[in-house]
């Protein structure tokens, strides 16, 4: 890929185990944009899932800054962070790669950051990453699908550009510039 110029507003999107986080933080090293993780955002103390009006406020409160890079899914909110956003990335990553990765997940040691007053066990990472696997089979097409519908429909002002494999992410980040 040639230079790839992003706005400072991006969106990162894709199944779960897509690659998401770790693509965002190196996007986030490489042009110094922030980076907001929606699920330490969603979740509230104890691992409890805020109302729907209480989700769409917080996003609408840690997205109303000028810079940001987006992680998460969310389809339910989806169309908020992209009307507000100047650039989406999706990680297009085959599903099976998707369920393997939440497989290793469930057993590999956690890394990185929980959620304000929320605590992890092994044995509820394991539950909880073998459930997210589940769900990458039972959504592997009609998530995508819903994906594009939504970009579509509320970003059709924004950038789009679609990565499918972790060549093409490396290539991408070793390309990509701000358009400051």
């Amino acid at each position: 890929m040639p230079d790839e110029v992003i706005g400072c507003r991006v969106v990162v999107t894709g199944l779960a185990g897509s690659g998401k986080s770790t693509f965002c933080r190196d996007l986030a090293e490489k042009t110094g944009l922030p980076t907001v993780s929606l699920d330490l955002h969603f979740w509230k103390p104890g691992w409890t899932e805020p109302t729907p009006g209480e989700w769409r406020a917080k996003q609408a409160d840690v997205l109303a800054g000028d810079s940001w890079i987006a992680d998460g899914n969310y389809h339910e909110t989806l169309p908020l962070r992209l009307e507000l956003c100047d650039t989406v990335i999706v990680m297009d990553t085959p599903w099976l790669r998707c369920f393997g990765r939440a497989l290793v997940r469930g057993i590999r040691p956690h890394r990185g950051e929980l959620p304000v007053g929320s605590e992890r066990s092994r044995w509820r990472q394991l539950v909880d990453e073998w459930g997210v696997a589940s769900r990458v089979v039972r959504k592997r097409q009609w998530e995508p699908e819903l994906e594009r519908e939504l970009i579509a429909e509320h970003a059709n002002h924004a950038t789009v550009y679609v990565l499918s494999s972790p060549a093409q992410a490396a290539e991408f980040l070793d390309g990509v510039r701000l358009a400051r």
